[in-house]
C-alpha cells in the first residue's frame, strides 16, 4: 500500500521531515498524470519542506530493474548523489557505472535513464534539481559565521 509522504515539522526558519531508511523508500509511490505509471520508491521534498530554490527527491530502484523511461528537462539541471547499490547511468549515447559515492550532473538537454545491475541490493540515490546557471557564487561567499557560543542546554525539542 502506498504511503503518504510525511509532513514536516516547522519553526520560524526551518522545516524537518523524516523519510525513514533508504531500504524503506519503496513505501512511497510517485504517480504523474503526464506518464501513466506508478514509480515505487520515489518521494519529492519540494512541497513537504516548502523548498523555494530546488527540488530534491529520494529514490530507490530494486535489483535488476531499470527506470522505465528516458527524460529531459526544460530549465533544470539535475545532480544525482548515489548512496547505495550499483547501477549504470545513461546520458544521451553514453553509459557509465554508478554506485555509492558517485555524483552525476546532467544538463537539462541530456536524455537520461538508469538501471540497477545488482542481483540483491537496491540502488538508492538523491536528486537535486535546480535552474541551470542560477547560482554563480560559491557557498563560502554566501555563508558567514555567527558570533555566538554554542549551547545545547535549554533548547526547545520539536
Amino acid at each position: 500500500m502506498a504511503q503518504v509522504a510525511p509532513t514536516a515539522r516547522t519553526g520560524q526558519n526551518f522545516a524537518v521531515a523524516d523519510l525513514g531508511l533508504f531500504s524503506e523508500l519503496r513505501q512511497f509511490i510517485f504517480e504523474t498524470p503526464e506518464v501513466p505509471m506508478k514509480l515505487e520508491g520515489k518521494v519529492f521534498l519540494k512541497q513537504i519542506l516548502d523548498l523555494s530554490s530546488a527540488e530534491i527527491s529520494f529514490n530507490n530502484l530494486p535489483p535488476k530493474t531499470s527506470v522505465p523511461f528516458y527524460h529531459k528537462h526544460r530549465l533544470n539541471e539535475e545532480i544525482y548523489v548515489f548512496v547505495q547499490g550499483k547501477g549504470e547511468f545513461q546520458v544521451d549515447d553514453c553509459v557509465f557505472p554508478v554506485g555509492e559515492g558517485t555524483i552525476v550532473r546532467v544538463d537539462p538537454e541530456g536524455e537520461r535513464c538508469m538501471r540497477n545491475i545488482s542481483d540483491t541490493e537496491d540502488l538508492c540515490w538523491i536528486v537535486i534539481q535546480s535552474r541551470v546557471s542560477s547560482y554563480p557564487d560559491h557557498t563560502i561567499q554566501d555563508g558567514f559565521g555567527v558570533q555566538k557560543r554554542v549551547s545545547w542546554v535549554g533548547k526547545q525539542q520539536i
